[in-house]
């Protein structure tokens, strides 16, 4: 059965596997495969406890974009929500950290990580001219495929997503006949601040969800299904990271905190190399995943700012005649991600992709706040308990900025400087025609 168009000329055919498939995907990526490493260093096997700390941290967040796309159902996840909620210069920031900060960068790098994994399987991946031909072909066969509609690029979002999962789920499952139960005693609890500390990277591991929101004009019976996505989402995602540190910790013990690629060397502890090889393609395919995730998502993005004339490019608002996809924004934004890949230039702007996305969360908790004075169409999901959880949230996200090193702050103020003036030049051109 066909479903109908909104009124963006776009298809409503993502259900609630898709957009729960695409909220795991981008969020489990690449961080997965090193990240017991890191908790273990900082805590030991008190470790899950801190996971149990960020989860609820997050879910104050995700509760309010709940909330928010189950009113505001067009196109565009977290910017159009802050478009509504504070206006049109809101939205131009948003975008722009959106897609530079959160997005495209992030997708630079990983690509590159990609091309490294597989340079351990395949040593040709080393070689920078094949490197980019690779890339060619990668960034060309995603946005084909993007652009050839909505259910093609939710369909392989679930290929992938199961993909990534199932030697995930192998370690885990075999990797319980082999734990010491020895190496998960909590021999003494680490300090509150060490937990405070490990807790702020571990936060950076469940973001992204919000990226994945951003196709919420092509969501069918979004009232519904963006709270029960949301809620499936992190609920699998918190269950994986616990299994997963788990299973580590109590194979690997106290040796876990100083291996490089800790999920690689539980598999070799079950499985032998085979064991090495398995989750080398699971990691692979992982990032491939957050790929194809990033090129659908933020295309949508870019193309709800050009239709609300925030982006002054209006080629970004066609919308393919015969896909019904933003087939413009979707080649832009693939190139640009490209562009950073093949050149590297990323690396000199990653900083700010971790202040930027807390930048978000803090202005979509406010909008949570705003918006509740207005009336929507239709049944929507409000959180309960009045404002406390947008309040919880805000304080969190900005518990989290205060946080960072000197450096974020320097490099996001010259951002958002440079993106002021940018917004006062283009508002300066408009009013002169």
């Amino acid at each position: 059965m066909r479903q109908p168009q909104t009124d963006e000329g776009l298809k409503r055919e993502v259900n609630t596997l898709g957009l729960t498939s695409n909220i795991i995907n981008i969020v489990i990526g690449s961080g997965i495969f090193v990240l017991p490493a890191t908790v273990s260093a900082g805590l030991g096997a008190a470790g899950i406890f801190a996971y149990l700390i960020c989860s609820v941290l997050i879910a104050l967040v995700m509760l309010c974009f709940a909330e928010l796309g189950s009113k505001i159902t067009t196109t565009g996840g977290a910017y159009a929500y802050i478009e509504n909620a504070f206006g049109k210069y809101a939205g131009f920031l948003t975008t722009n950290v959106f897609i530079f900060g959160a997005s495209a960068m992030a997708g630079a790098a990983v690509a590159n990580a990609l091309a490294d994994m597989l340079g351990f399987l395949f040593p040709v991946f080393w070689d920078y001219g094949f490197r980019v031909v690779f890339f060619t072909v990668l960034f060309a066969a995603l946005a084909t495929i993007h652009i050839m509609g909505i259910r093609q690029g939710i369909t392989l979002v679930i290929a992938t997503t199961v993909g990534k999962l199932i030697p995930i789920a192998i370690l885990i499952i075999l990797g319980v006949a082999f734990i010491e139960p020895e190496n998960l005693r909590i021999e003494s609890w680490p300090p509150l601040s060490m937990f405070g500390e490990v807790s702020v990277v571990l936060f950076f591991a469940f973001l992204g969800g919000e990226n994945s929101l951003s196709v919420g004009g092509e969501v069918k019976d979004p009232q519904r299904t963006f709270p029960r996505a949301i809620l499936f989402s992190f609920l699998i995602i918190l269950l994986i990271y616990l299994a997963v540190q788990i299973v580590a910790q109590g194979i690997l013990g106290e040796s876990l905190s100083s291996v490089k690629a800790p999920l690689a060397e539980t598999a070799s502890r079950i499985l032998g190399p085979a064991g090495i090889t398995m989750m080398t393609i699971g990691a692979s395919i992982s990032m491939f995943g957050y790929l194809s995730s990033n090129i659908l998502n933020m295309p949508r993005v870019m193309f709800r700012a050009a239709k609300d004339k925030v982006l002054p490019i209006p080629a970004l608002a066609q919308v393919h005649p015969r896909f019904a996809t933003p087939w413009v924004s979707v080649v832009g934004f693939t190139l640009l991600t490209y562009l950073l890949t093949i050149t590297g230039e990323f690396r000199q702007l990653a900083i700010l992709a971790s202040s930027s996305v807390l930048l978000m969360y803090l202005g979509v908790a406010a909008a949570t706040i705003k918006l509740r004075k207005r009336s929507f169409s239709g049944a929507s999901f409000t959180i309960p308990g009045g404002p406390t959880v947008p309040l919880l949230a805000m304080l969190v996200i900005i518990w989290f900025l205060l946080s960072l090193q000197t450096a974020d702050f320097v490099a996001m103020a010259v951002f958002l400087t440079v993106l002021t003036i940018l917004y006062v030049i283009m508002q300066g051109f408009r009013a002169k025609r």
